[in-house]
């Protein structure tokens, strides 16, 4: 495996990053924004990135992009989309088995644990049982704690169609899991720098409270569990497409585990940064913890699935 992000990856975080920091929520006020939340839902759907896989990215892109708008609490619907696409490609020539083509205006969503997931504005959902692939309508939303993504209830009875070979039904998951701690790390990641910027300009005794060894050594010890996170998860990114279906569901476990558990130390130590303020509503650090939380519920993984042990 090279570590190493070609140069049309970068160019692809990039152009995330940048969608994210310009039209991802700057405050908790502007969750309830419809109009900045339109101009980010037609700015996501022009890009084209929800049918990522169906024109062939790799899962090491799929996290990139994930990352980046988790990074920025991006709210309009991206993983439930990205991981249907993936989940309606055809089980032998990879096209859509009910027909439909991936580049239709109106994307789809998945189905986890019953509800339709990261379904904010869609009609359509889509889940696996087994080789099965099974479709429903979207129905009213539900009460989540996860404030930048909408989990609603699937109505009526679900409708066969088509089936995934056992090749794609069992690297799916794999994908699944990825994408949801590719999620968590960018979650967490947005909670580091909302600490160091406040760190930078909160002050203390006449100097900023990072300049303190209490502070510094906290946010160090989370960008050393940054790093550490986006080791383990490229390797099961690129896991994904590389490696045997067992090899890469057990890296992607590995990742999952690791990261679900440094992104929620990540965000706790942003709220304490903050101090008091943290623990308000107003603070977005709440924000990132709550979509970590949800995406570490996503697809989980316990520590006894593992067979590699860690300390």
């Amino acid at each position: 495996m090279d570590v190493r992000l070609t140069p049309e990856q970068r160019q692809l975080r990039a152009a995330a990053a940048r969608l994210a920091d310009d039209l991802g929520p700057g405050s908790v006020l502007d969750l309830a924004d419809d109009d900045r939340v339109a101009r980010l839902e037609k700015a996501v759907a022009a890009t084209g990135w929800r049918s990522l896989r169906s024109d062939g990215a790799s899962g090491v892109e799929v996290a990139l992009v994930v990352e980046e708008f988790a990074r920025g609490l991006v709210d309009v619907p991206f993983a439930g989309p990205v991981l249907a696409d993936d989940l309606r490609r055809p089980a032998d020539d990879r096209r859509d088995p009910a027909g439909a083509g991936a580049g239709e205006a109106q994307p789809w969503t998945i189905a986890v644990d019953g509800e339709a997931f990261d379904a904010r504005g869609l009609r359509d959902v889509v889940s696996a049982e087994g080789n099965q692939l099974l479709s429903g309508r979207v129905g009213e939303p539900v009460t989540a704690i996860d404030l930048t993504r909408v989990r609603a209830t699937v109505l009526g009875p679900r409708e066969p169609v088509g089936e995934l070979s056992p090749e794609a039904a069992g690297r799916w998951p794999a994908l699944a899991v990825v994408v949801t701690a590719a999620d968590a790390l960018g979650a967490a990641r947005g909670a580091h720098a909302l600490a160091v910027d406040y760190a930078k300009v909160r002050s203390q005794y006449g100097h900023p409270i990072g300049s303190y060894q209490a502070i510094a050594h906290l946010l160090a010890e989370s960008l050393a569990l940054i790093e550490g996170s986006v080791s383990v998860l490229r390797h099961a990114a690129w896991a994904v497409d590389e490696l045997s279906v067992a090899e890469a569901r057990a890296a992607a476990r590995i990742a999952k585990v690791y990261v679900q558990r440094a992104a929620r130390t990540i965000c706790e130590t942003a709220v304490q940064v903050h101090g008091g303020i943290g623990n308000t509503w107003e603070c977005l650090a709440h924000v990132h913890l709550r979509r970590v939380l949800t995406s570490t519920e996503l697809f989980p993984v316990r520590l006894e699935e593992i067979d590699l042990g860690f300390s």
